[in-house]
């Protein structure tokens, strides 16, 4: 999945592992904790072997004294019934789609690790070459893509993700190389939604017309800031003037089909200026915006500008007025809030999210990406007894990592099959010379567990207006009941705080819960575990 630079939520940790931690840290974008006082001392060794101590925030958290929010929010939460109801759109998303269907499609993410320039926010998996080999990068994802696709056995794509990095510098041609090659395999619907991200200056409309001809039909453009001042200060390499164009230009090519990123809580940002810079926004906006508040990672050249005095970020309570405020000028606009960092029209919501969030399968390739399928075609992890310098598809390379999850996989149950989480070689070089010898550059597989993969479910399924439906909890659960497991008394007082709603469609935060989701989260899983502890470990 796409890799954002950004904290889009700040959970406690109360009762999550090491693995559990890695998921949030890597896979969901997730790069800063908030550890209450309440936290066991496993949870706090685990936080630690997975962030570092700067990343580690502590507080005097009770029960659902939020970090990033007023604490008048909770006030208003438990006396406000406010629901965030899904619409029509979202209610029959994933009940229509069959059991047998769900297990044979998948998403692709394409990860193209190139960048320009490093931002001085940014400590991702990103590289600045001078020179690309792009017949060789394509090559290799041409190749990784037809080995996993393979292995995975899956029979559809339903959306294709080109991040990065910055893979509008790639050439149309490794993009349409990519796309051929999927559809050649599995079945890809003609209207199937192909992204890519992309920077104003690195898309003029030639080239995007070129993509456009390539099979990309939605764009996701970084355009972070309307403020130069800003944009200088966060390392980017373009202007105010330069975004507004790009802007003009990729509505033109995609009309209805351009998503644009920005960051809030820079320095010195206030809320009226922050104000202007959204009026701003919502008149040159498509159909969706993804607004990510900005974290000072160790390593950067920000954090280090912060440690020296340089730089001043606004407070806790100033970031949650922007956001606040950021929520009802979009829905003034018609711009439904369908996750926490992301806003729509109906029916322009991002698909490829859509299904991570709901927790489809699906395939990362490309150096440092990350996946989730069921291999159907290749030894699984717990099947794996030796590594194999033969065939790439008999478990993976020598000298590197597979394990088999801490739970529910037991020595000797070779005939079932676990959804794994992978994870490709970082470093392109690298993965490059793996993908040409093995076929792939896999580094790390991990077989989930059912406990791993509804806790994976609940981390990022809450996040959005839908929450967890039942019948998706019924399907990644192998038919369980997803009410049996949330009806103690801790989270019926969620619900009747008006924070949660549990109905026959599943289980989502109210509006106002979703502004508590980094204390809410936590409790779901502490229940989910302590559930499955009582009803499942002794199977």
């Amino acid at each position: 999945m796409s890799q954002h630079n950004l904290t889009r939520m700040m959970p406690s940790f109360l009762g999550l592992d090491s693995q559990l931690l890695h998921f949030i840290k890597a896979s969901n974008g997730l790069n800063r904790l908030s550890a209450c006082l309440t936290c066991s001392i496993s949870s706090l060794y685990a936080a630690k072997s997975v962030y570092s101590k700067a990343q580690i925030v502590c507080c005097r958290n009770v029960q659902f004294r939020p970090m990033r929010v007023h604490n008048k929010l909770l006030h208003e939460a438990c006396h406000s019934s406010k629901q965030a109801q899904p619409t029509s759109f979202e209610r029959g998303m994933l009940d229509s789609i069959p059991t047998s269907e769900w297990m044979d499609e998948a998403t692709l993410y394409v990860h193209w690790p190139y960048c320009q320039r490093r931002c001085t926010y940014c400590n991702f998996n990103k590289y600045i070459d001078k020179v690309v080999d792009h017949a060789k990068m394509q090559q290799c994802l041409v190749q990784e893509a037809r080995t996993l696709i393979d292995q995975s056995g899956i029979k559809r794509i339903k959306s294709v993700f080109f991040g990065g990095g910055t893979p509008s510098l790639a050439k149309p041609q490794t993009l349409q190389a990519v796309l051929d090659t999927v559809s050649g395999l599995v079945d890809v619907s003609s209207n199937a939604e192909v992204t890519m991200e992309g920077n104003p200056t690195s898309v003029g409309r030639t080239k995007l017309q070129d993509f456009k001809l390539a099979g990309i039909n939605r764009v996701s453009l970084g355009i972070q800031a309307l403020n130069d001042n800003d944009l200088k200060l966060l390392g980017r390499d373009h202007t105010t003037s330069e975004s507004l164009q790009c802007i003009e230009e990729a509505r033109r090519v995609f009309p209805g089909r351009l998503s644009l990123d920005i960051i809030f809580g820079r320095p010195g940002q206030t809320l009226s200026s922050w104000e202007q810079e959204l009026q701003q926004l919502l008149t040159i906006c498509d159909n969706h915006l993804s607004l990510y508040q900005l974290t000072l990672e160790r390593g950067t050249t920000l954090f280090e500008m912060h440690a020296r005095g340089q730089v001043r970020l606004p407070s806790h309570d100033d970031v949650a007025d922007m956001y606040t405020l950021a929520v009802d000028m979009m829905e003034e606009e018609r711009l439904k809030r369908y996750e926490v960092s992301n806003f729509a029209k109906e029916g322009y919501e991002c698909i490829h999210n859509q299904s991570y969030w709901a927790g489809g399968q699906y395939i990362g390739i490309g150096p440092g990406a990350h996946g989730r399928f069921i291999p159907q075609n290749c030894e699984s992890v717990n099947e794996c007894k030796s590594y194999s310098r033969d065939s790439f598809k008999t478990c993976i390379k020598p000298n590197h990592e597979y394990t088999t999850s801490r739970s529910e996989i037991k020595q000797g149950s070779n005939s079932m099959r676990y959804r794994e989480a992978r994870i490709q070689t970082l470093e392109p070089r690298s993965w490059m010379y793996e993908v040409l010898k093995y076929g792939h550059g896999t580094r790390k597989r991990v077989s989930q567990s059912q406990l791993d993969i509804l806790q994976e479910l609940l981390l990022v399924g809450m996040r959005t207006n839908l929450g967890v439906t039942c019948k998706r909890w019924a399907e990644l659960s192998q038919g369980g009941y997803m009410s049996d497991v949330f009806c103690d008394d801790n989270v019926q007082r969620l619900v009747q705080a008006g924070l949660l709603v549990k109905d026959r469609i599943g289980l989502r935060a109210t509006a106002n819960g979703m502004a508590l989701l980094d204390c809410i989260i936590p409790h779901l899983i502490v229940t989910l575990q302590d559930w499955y502890r009582e009803n499942c470990d002794s199977d």
